[in-house]
């Protein structure tokens, strides 16, 4: 039903607002259990979403570390080769 929630922090470029608003969707899709909402569910669901974003927008802008910021495209290729090896597809 749901895909991975990615890391966010500490990625050069910052995460972007869509980032954090997909997390925020899938989040609450996951603990819903509901891809989509009902009509009668829809105002507390998109709510949920709005607020769990705005609030991992300001944890993300509040965190503070001594680590180089990682590259996304660095990180993205590592993930292709640990699922290749994961997976068998090498």
């Amino acid at each position: 039903m749901c895909r991975n929630i990615h890391t966010l922090y500490n990625f050069e470029p910052r995460a972007t607002t869509a980032e954090v608003d997909a997390a925020a969707l899938q989040y609450v899709r996951k603990i819903s259990g509901s891809t989509k909402p009902s009509k009668a569910n829809e105002e507390s669901f998109e709510r949920a979403v709005r607020e769990i974003a705005q609030s991992t927008q300001r944890l993300l802008e509040s965190l503070v570390t001594q680590m180089p910021a990682k590259n996304r495209e660095d990180e993205a290729v590592k993930a292709k080769a640990r699922a290749a090896i994961r997976f068998g597809t090498h």
